[in-house]
This record gives C-alpha cells, sequence and structure tokens, in this order.
C-alpha cells in the first residue's frame, strides 16, 4: 500500500501517528534498482578492455611480437566463446532468457576480439590479400550466426554493420571507395537497397515469429541505411531530384504508417526529420532558382524555416500525446 493510503488510515483513526512515521521512514529509505547502471558499466568495462588492448599492442608491439599477441587475442576470444557455448541453454526462435549476468558481456568481448583478431591478420600478414571482400564476409557470416544462436542484440548490431562493410567494399568498385567518392551511384544504390534488405529482414522477423524481437534492430539500422543513401541521390543528381523526392516521399508515408500501426514514436520522429529534410531541399532548390527576385528567396528561405520548423514541433508533441492517449485505452 503506497503512503496516501496509510495517511488515509491514520485520518481515520485505524493507525497511530507512530505508525505512520515508521511507514514514511520506509517509504524514504526504498530500495530501488541499479540493473541499468550496472549494466552500462558492464559494457564500459568490456569496451575499455578492447580498446586497452588496442594501445597495449600499439605501444609494446616490439617486444611482444605479433604471433604472441595474435595468439593472445585468439586465445580471449574462444574462450569467451567456450564460455557462452557451456551456459547458452540452447537455439530457440523466440527470445531467451540469459542464463547468467555475465553471459551478454562475455559474448560481446567475444564478438570484438575476433573482430579484432582477424583485421590484425589482416593488415599484418594479408591472410586475404586484395580480397577485402572475404576479409569482411568471414566475421559477419560468424556474427550472425552468434547472433541469433545465442540470442545477442549486440552481436547483431556488429554483424549488420559488417554486412554493410561487405556490401560496400563487395558491390562498390574499391577506386570509388579509395577515392572517397562517396556520391557514387554504386554506392548510393547499394546503401539504399542495403537499407530496403534490412526493413524487409526486420518485418520478415515478425510475421515468421523467427527472433521477433531483432526487428527494431534491423528496422533501426535500415531506416537511417535508406534515407540517407536517398538523401544523397536527391542532392547528388540535380537533374532528376524531383523524382527523387518524390521516391522518398512514398518511402517516407509507407514507413510512417508501418511506425504509427506499432507505436513506435522514435521511428515516427525519425521518418519524419528525413521526409522533412528532402522536403526542405526541394524548397530551397526552389527558391535558388527564382531570378530577378533580389532577396525575396532569402526572406522566403528564413519565414519557410521558422514556420515548418514551429508546425514541425506542434505536429511531433501531438503525436507524442495521441500515442500515449492510445496506450491508456
Amino acid at each position: 500500500m503506497r503512503i496516501a493510503g496509510f495517511k488515509k488510515l491514520h485520518d481515520e483513526g485505524l493507525i497511530s501517528d507512530s505508525s505512520l512515521q515508521q511507514v514514511e521512514m520506509l517509504e524514504s529509505r526504498r530500495l530501488f534498482s541499479l540493473y541499468w547502471e550496472l549494466r552500462l558499466l558492464l559494457y564500459l568495462g568490456v569496451l575499455l578492455l578492447t580498446g586497452g588492448l588496442g594501445i597495449l599492442v600499439y605501444k609494446h608491439i616490439d617486444t611482444i611480437g605479433h604471433q604472441a599477441v595474435l595468439a593472445f587475442i585468439a586465445g580471449v576470444s574462444m574462450a569467451s566463446f567456450f564460455y557462452c557455448l557451456r551456459k547458452n541453454p540452447g537455439f530457440s526462435r523466440q527470445k531467451v532468457k540469459v542464463p547468467d549476468p555475465f553471459f551478454d558481456y562475455v559474448l560481446l568481448l567475444a564478438c570484438l576480439t575476433l573482430l579484432i583478431f582477424l583485421g590484425y591478420l589482416q593488415y599484418q600478414y594479408e591472410v586475404f590479400g586484395n580480397h577485402y571482400g572475404t576479409a569482411t564476409f568471414i566475421p559477419m557470416v560468424v556474427l550472425f550466426i552468434a547472433a541469433y544462436y545465442f540470442d545477442h542484440l549486440g552481436a547483431l548490431s556488429l554483424a549488420i554493420t559488417n554486412l554493410a562493410a561487405w556490401a560496400g567494399i563487395a558491390i562498390t568498385p574499391l577506386s570509388i571507395l579509395k577515392a572517397g567518392n562517396f556520391s557514387d551511384s554504386h554506392l548510393i544504390f547499394t546503401g539504399i537497397t542495403l537499407g530496403a534488405v534490412l526493413l524487409a529482414a526486420g518485418e520478415l522477423s515478425l510475421k515468421r515469429e523467427f527472433k521477433p524481437h531483432f526487428e527494431t534492430t534491423y528496422a533501426n539500422f535500415g531506416l537511417h541505411l535508406f534515407f540517407i543513401a536517398g538523401l544523397a541521390g536527391l542532392f547528388t543528381y540535380d537533374d532528376t531530384y524531383f523524382l527523387w523526392w518524390l521516391g522518398l516521399a512514398a518511402a517516407a508515408w509507407f514507413l510512417y504508417i508501418q511506425a504509427f500501426r506499432r507505436r513506435s514514436f522514435y521511428f515516427i520522429v525519425v521518418v519524419i526529420l528525413y521526409a522533412y529534410s528532402a522536403l526542405s531541399y526541394v524548397i530551397m532548390h526552389l527558391l535558388a532558382t527564382m531570378r530577378n527576385a533580389d532577396l525575396a528567396p532569402l526572406y522566403l528561405g528564413f519565414l519557410y524555416f521558422i514556420i515548418s520548423a514551429s508546425g514541425l514541433a506542434i505536429l511531433l508533441v501531438r503525436l507524442n500525446r495521441q500515442l500515449k492517449a492510445h496506450d491508456r485505452l
């Protein structure tokens, strides 16, 4: 019973003043959870450990030796994977309960040290030669297997990141990446395709009920990748910018409806902000084409951003209230 209930009983004369004081004292000393604080500290511990290994190797590589460093990193990775294999209850299509408090962090350590090992091996000995796609494909497969078998969102995020790296290297010509030409059509269409594939993978996870809780991670990566690549195409292809805007607007509307059905305010905000960016570019592009108008386009641009930014803020506040109202029903 909450403190207000005890006060009501006190007012009715059912409990004494001393009893009410004891209840208030216990209420003030009520325990609170340190769950998320401890998880954050453990995640930081894993990241600091892997970062410290990199600094140690960098400063003492001449005295330690490459083989010894590789053997140590491989040993840490194998030991971590072995621990996870022993503790893991087995594969399941649904969410699996964590066997112990350290399981998630040991698996994250195993995945990070695996990436460090393969990257170090390629950098120092060029085991894969110029086949950079193979160097990213192998850890990608291992990370996807680890993510699904151990039911780990962190491993899934690393696997998706490796998938993006592999797609960029394998599909986009290497000369484009070396030149830093990120506005090339190969890279833009690769990003759009990969973003759509990730969004479809998240949708399939829900419909097939195969790790449905992975859908949010897939959708998060896919949404950002799709719209960033789409905006790059909008900014790059000046002759057909209006067609790019129509495509982005149609995609934004579809994804907005999906996000609203699932009551995800985060994805609603992301979609609206990307759509607003695309619309703002089109309007600024049209204002820039106005000739013999002196400073009128500049004033209209300022007026547009003032009015649109205010309207955007009001829209997001109303949508948030609407979603909360539905949750209470």
